[in-house]
């Protein structure tokens, strides 16, 4: 089973988290610290059928990783979807700044 991690930043430093597969939720926890602490307490909570994860932060998904690899690199892959997530606003900004013109 594949599962999606979904993880968002609702106030500066403080992290929410939901699990989901197939579009229902599995479970989640708010108030977390960092993105980080998302994806070991996401992957704390899944069961010996989840294989794999999609990580989406803020609606943007990152990547489909397995879950040894979130447990083996979990900054770099927080630092990723910071960077996807951010790469995304970007381009919707401009695009939107084009769209008034």
């Amino acid at each position: 089973m594949i599962v999606r991690f979904h993880i968002d930043e609702f106030q500066r430093g403080q992290f929410d988290y939901r699990v989901t597969h197939e579009g229902l939720d599995l479970f989640a926890d708010a108030g977390l610290a960092s993105l980080e602490a998302c994806l070991f307490a996401a992957l704390d909570g899944l069961g010996a059928d989840a294989l794999a994860a999609e990580v989406a932060f803020k609606g943007v998904v990152s990547g489909t990783y397995p879950l040894g690899s979130i447990a083996a690199m979990p900054a770099q892959i927080a630092e990723h979807a910071r960077h996807t997530t951010e790469a995304i606003e970007e381009v919707l900004r401009e695009a939107g700044g084009l769209q008034r013109s």
